[in-house]
């Protein structure tokens, strides 16, 4: 009897790409025009993102620099979630960007929703922060992958373990 095909979905970022993105980011922003004068920069602890500017408007520069590093390190910007806009010391304004790791409850129930309305003959289980996915057959393994990659989910998603 053949074995069962399986493959885990997971959401993880490469925390290396994000401080090098942070740190290129960093870069630009001391060297552009419009940041001359200003007290604008970005700060990565491991878990969040800060941002820190002088006023609204430069944050939002600050952001796009951010996050057009970010898309050429390939990192997803669905994983970004940023948090509101608050006022800090010496008038300046701070924004936490929080990273996304992991697949949450519901967008697991969501994934394997998706799977089983597919009606594809394969199982999808939630097991902690990923969902696995195994099924007889490797083209219905095949297809799973692209329905999710088509799907407009609120996660960046990377299938491994493929076997």
């Amino acid at each position: 009897m053949a074995k069962d095909a399986s493959f885990d979905i997971v959401s993880k970022l490469d925390l290396q790409e994000v401080d090098n993105a942070v740190n290129q980011a960093n870069k630009e922003i001391e060297t552009r025009f419009d940041f001359k004068n200003s007290k604008s920069e970005i700060r990565f602890d491991g878990k969040e993102i800060t941002l820190i500017s002088d006023d609204e408007y430069k944050l939002s520069a600050v952001m796009d620099v951010l996050q057009s590093k970010c898309v050429k390190r390939d990192i997803s910007l669905k994983a970004l979630k940023p948090g509101k806009v608050e006022p800090a010391s010496q008038g300046t304004v701070r924004q936490t960007v929080t990273l996304q790791q992991g697949i949450d409850q519901d967008t697991a129930k969501q994934i394997t929703k998706l799977i089983k309305d597919a009606k594809l003959k394969v199982q999808a289980s939630i097991q902690g922060d990923q969902v696995r996915v195994s099924g007889k057959s490797r083209d219905d393994l095949q297809t799973v992958i692209q329905l999710l990659k088509n799907a407009d989910l609120p996660v960046p998603l990377q299938f491994v373990n493929y076997r």
